[in-house]
């Protein structure tokens, strides 16, 4: 387990790493100047290259991309020249120092994943972890509303093969993996938040938390998350149908079976002591995949319904072109991906013994 973990830590950096490197080129030579972006439009020249002597920008790319790195490791490298980028600032970085050799000081920290060029300095990760809550809060309700339906509903189609009840639930099922989120958030929030707004008492935008009708306080509001949870979950949930009906379906063809509807034991017994469990392993997969996938792809959802979450925070952030914030959100996706997928293999130790981590 402790080898298995160690390998999977260190594919994971490496994977990160690359990550790390491929976001930073490709913004870095998308056109227009970082400087003028924080500014704005009333810049002077003698801003400008204080900005750029602030932020690195007037260095060559290999050495902003050198910047980007160390500010990102937990273990960085700083001058003690105040002129220098990497200068330990206390109000840029949250540091305990470890020892100085010369000109330079060891510490450790959180990654800082810098300033947003367009909301007057304030740190990405304030600006992360303002919309990310949201979006989890989000993701794990699609989530938990398509394990729970899927589940039950794959179960149902398996144990009424090819009758009209299984063909509902499939064609239900193809609909649902068919259509685009963004169509569907679409046609939900005008459906239900509008022409049946005084049946269903929902809203066609809105997040989880609002101003209160005097706009001095927060308030959480969770029938906002219905609409945009439902329509995120619809996906996934159709893929879980059609895994656990065919998974539950071979299960059923499995000798062990055989042998304990010959003892007598009812379905429902057989189904929950002996196939569901085993029948759960792709469906586990799909359910890693697509919680992972929800963080970032729940954009469009967000957007439309005007949930404040991450998947928002990127639209608005492409637009303004700040640039900070999108590799920022992108870097933390990646690491959201690489702990689900190590988490997921821990499972299905869990679920298979028979599997093992090598």
């Amino acid at each position: 387990m402790i080898n298995y973990l160690l390998n999977k830590t260190g594919y994971a950096l490496l994977t990160l790493f690359g990550v790390v490197t491929v976001i930073f080129l490709l913004f870095n030579v998308l056109p227009g100047d970082p400087a003028k972006m924080m500014l704005g439009q009333n810049q002077t020249a003698e801003q400008v290259k204080t900005v750029k002597q602030k932020y690195g920008f007037d260095k060559p790319l290999k050495t902003q991309y050198l910047y980007y790195i160390n500010d990102l490791l937990p273990i960085s490298f700083h001058s003690n020249n105040k002129e220098d980028y990497t200068f330990l600032r206390v109000n840029k970085y949250k540091a305990i120092k470890l020892f100085t050799i010369g000109n330079t000081t060891t510490v450790i920290k959180p990654p800082y994943l810098r300033e947003s060029f367009t909301k007057q300095g304030k740190k990405v990760s304030q600006v992360l972890a303002e919309t990310l809550p949201n979006t989890f809060v989000l993701a794990i309700s699609a989530i938990v509303i398509a394990i729970i339906l899927g589940v039950a509903l794959g179960i149902v189609s398996a144990l009424y093969k090819d009758k009209w009840l299984d063909k509902t639930i499939q064609i239900f099922s193809t609909l649902g993996m068919s259509v685009p989120s963004f169509f569907s958030a679409i046609l939900f929030a005008w459906l239900f938040g509008y022409v049946l707004h005084k049946y269903t008492n929902l809203e066609m935008t809105g997040s989880l938390y609002e101003l209160d009708d005097f706009g001095e306080s927060m308030h959480i509001k969770w029938k906002n998350l219905i609409l945009p949870a439902v329509v995120l979950g619809i996906r996934p949930l159709a893929v879980v149908i059609q895994l656990m009906r065919n998974s539950l379906l071979e299960v059923f063809n499995q000798d062990y079976i055989r042998t304990a509807r010959a003892k007598g034991l009812s379905e429902f017994q057989i189904i929950k002591k002996h196939a569901i469990k085993n029948a759960l392993n792709p469906v586990v997969t799909a359910i890693s995949g697509w919680f992972a996938s929800m963080l970032a792809g729940a954009v469009f959802v967000e957007y439309i319904f005007g949930w404040n979450g991450l998947g928002k925070e990127i639209v608005n952030a492409l637009n303004t072109l700040d640039l900070p914030v999108i590799m920022g959100a992108v870097l933390v996706i990646a690491t959201l991906f690489v702990i689900i997928n190590i988490f997921v293999d821990l499972i299905y130790v869990w679920l298979d013994p028979k599997v093992k981590l090598e």
